[in-house]
This record gives structure tokens, C-alpha cells and sequence, in this order.
């Protein structure tokens, strides 16, 4: 006898939402070639989980073989040399996330310095 209608609602995907979207995608891409390691450098930046200290990222470093160069404005991040050889895969087995460009890290970095030592060797 009653008749019940049933109102079906349905979600919709709100329209700003695409574009931040595409914002923090293309972001994310832009950043990612830009801190690519190129192939002849010899000095990269490697980032240590951050809840770690400057002497734990140094140590780790350091048992991967890597010269220290310097220091940051993170503590997490460190510039160094690694050795010619598995240099890098050393560092990613001593705890370093990621190798990246220290010049696309330049807020943290004396770049002249950066420029001057590559031109040294």
C-alpha cells in the first residue's frame, strides 16, 4: 500500500578538485627532473630520513665511503662525494632516500662554492 520512493543521491567529484590535481601532479613532475642527478657530477645531495640527526646522517655517510662536502639548512641533508664505484648505492644502504642535485637544492648551498669546486676538478 505505501509506496516507498527511494531518492538516490550520487557524489560528484567537486570541479576544483581536478585542477589541484593537475597543480601538485605537475608539480611533483617538475620537480622530479629538476632534482635528477646529472651523469658526470661528482657531488650530490642525499636526504636521510629527518627525524634523523646531523651526526646520524654523518655517520651513515661515512660508512657508505662518501666525502663530506657540507652541511644544509635540514640536518638531514648532506652534501658529499661519493666514491666513483656503487658510491651512491652504498648511501641508499646506509638509510639516504634520495640523491639529488645540490644545485636544485641552491637555498641551502653557497652555489659559487658548488661551481667553484666542480671547476676545480
Amino acid at each position: 500500500m505505501g509506496h516507498k520512493s527511494s531518492i538516490s543521491r550520487t557524489w560528484r567529484w567537486p570541479a576544483w578538485l581536478n585542477a589541484a590535481v593537475l597543480l601538485l601532479s605537475s608539480w611533483i613532475f617538475i620537480a622530479a627532473l629538476s632534482f635528477q642527478i646529472r651523469p658526470d657530477t661528482e657531488v650530490v645531495a642525499v636526504v636521510f630520513p629527518p627525524w634523523w640527526s646531523t651526526q646520524q646522517a654523518l655517520q651513515a655517510a661515512a660508512s657508505a665511503n662518501a666525502a663530506f662536502v657540507r652541511t644544509t639548512a635540514i640536518p638531514a641533508v648532506l652534501v658529499v662525494r661519493p666514491e666513483e664505484r656503487a658510491g651512491l648505492t652504498r648511501l641508499r644502504d646506509a638509510g639516504a632516500w634520495i640523491a639529488i642535485d645540490p644545485r636544485a637544492v641552491a637555498a641551502c648551498l653557497n652555489l659559487e662554492e658548488l661551481k667553484d669546486r666542480e671547476n676545480d676538478n
